[in-house]
């Protein structure tokens, strides 16, 4: 199958400090990855290159065969790059419908509506109210962001990154500060995502790497060191050496 999403030789500096070097890789329609690595390996600058947010020194990156490496964020998005963040960019005095209500009017090209009372658009609401309802958000959709647990808001963010329509979906630590007890929405959320969207996840939470990804890419100093399968990330040495370390002793890998 032909890649939906390609990395050439991404290379990125801070000063004299190589945070992105010689990064390549790509990813068909369906694939599921995950992008681990230690603090400071460079992950999140590097999903910031791919989506756009940062200009990369050398290298191509590719959407469906298009050349995008000089194209903003905002036009990665229409050509199907979306990505979540570590930390939730939610407006609090808003509420789930009003969320998914405007990805849904930017997707479609009708962000001046915005302005208006688009609640009252059957059609934005209806794919708003089928969207939140298969994240389990149906019944808070009116309910003000500030007043949803923080695993819903979660919820939420994937949520209106599906309104967007992605072909690539990069997702940074979805599950980062969810409690243990509300993990498993995150799980079922990841699981229902579209057979055939590809998603590169950024996850520390070893155990849910090891549920989620068909296949693992471990990034340490800015450079690639793994990319393979879970059953064999455990197995070798430079990233036992960089990363595992005990996780990998204890045999967790599934």
């Amino acid at each position: 199958m032909s890649a939906i999403f390609e990395v050439d030789h991404l290379g990125k500096a801070f000063g004299g400090l190589t945070v992105t070097n010689d990064v390549s890789l790509s990813m068909a329609p369906g694939d599921r990855v995950a992008l681990i690595g230690p603090n400071g390996a460079g992950k999140t600058t590097f999903v910031n290159l791919v989506a756009g947010n940062l200009r990369p020194d050398s290298g191509a990156v590719r959407l469906g065969g298009e050349t995008v490496t000089k194209v903003d964020a905002i036009g990665r998005v229409r050509r199907g790059l979306v990505r979540s963040f570590q930390v939730t960019r939610l407006f609090q005095d808003m509420t789930p419908a009003e969320h998914v209500g405007l990805a849904v009017l930017q997707r479609s090209g009708r962000s001046g509506q915005m302005f208006g009372n688009f609640l009252a658009m059957h059609d934005v609401m209806a794919e708003a109210s089928d969207l939140l309802a298969t994240l389990g958000l149906g019944d808070l959709m009116h309910r003000k962001v500030s007043e949803i647990a923080y695993g819903q808001q979660r919820l939420l963010e994937i949520a209106v990154a599906m309104a967007l329509k992605p072909k690539v979906l990069l997702l940074d630590e979805p599950a980062a500060g969810v409690p243990q007890s509300d993990t498993g929405r995150i799980e079922q959320a990841l699981a229902d995502l579209p057979g055939d969207l590809a998603v590169l996840m950024i996850e520390h939470d070893m155990d849910l790497v090891f549920r989620f990804a068909k296949r693992v890419v471990v990034l340490a100093a800015g450079t690639i060191i793994f990319d393979g399968s879970p059953a064999d990330v455990t197995k070798d040495a430079r990233v036992r050496e960089a990363y595992l370390g005990s996780y990998a002793n204890a045999g967790h890998a599934a």
